[in-house]
């Protein structure tokens, strides 16, 4: 239970934030939003690190470099919903962005990538797919 709670927290937190970055992008230029709100969560990332450590930054070497670009993809995230929000409604947006993270998240579990478990691609799966696409759909007209 634990586990749904967060991920409805990071999912309203999430669409709240592009809401947020996109206001502050009309008003100071989608660029400089997206450099304050990186700066931003750095510097609290640095504060939180000051006050919680569960590992250490000499392990990074052996870590798969490949891993070491999520920096880049938070960066890629905040200016796509930034963008996305600004060309739709909000609602769409996040639609859009929801049924892409679980198209993507699906196939990750199917191929095994990045060291995750397999898990089959089912029909039930795809026709939940198909069903969440057809909502945004119907959700858009």
């Amino acid at each position: 239970m634990f586990g749904v709670l967060i991920c409805i927290a990071a999912g309203a937190a999430m669409s709240f934030q592009g809401v947020m970055n996109t206001r502050l992008g009309e008003g100071i230029g989608t660029s400089e939003a997206n450099a304050f709100v990186q700066v931003t969560a750095a510097i609290l990332a640095c504060v939180v690190l000051f006050f919680h450590r569960d590992g250490s930054f000499a392990a990074i070497g052996d870590v798969n470099k490949l891993y070491l670009f999520g920096g880049v993809l938070g960066l890629v995230i905040t200016l796509t919903v930034m963008l996305g929000m600004h060309a739709l409604t909000p609602a769409t947006a996040v639609s859009v962005i929801l049924v892409s993270q679980l198209l993507t998240a699906g196939a990750i579990d199917a191929l095994g990538l990045m060291g995750t478990e397999r898990v089959p691609l089912t029909w039930s799966k795809g026709l939940g797919a198909a069903l969440m696409i057809a909502g945004v759909i119907i959700f858009k007209r």
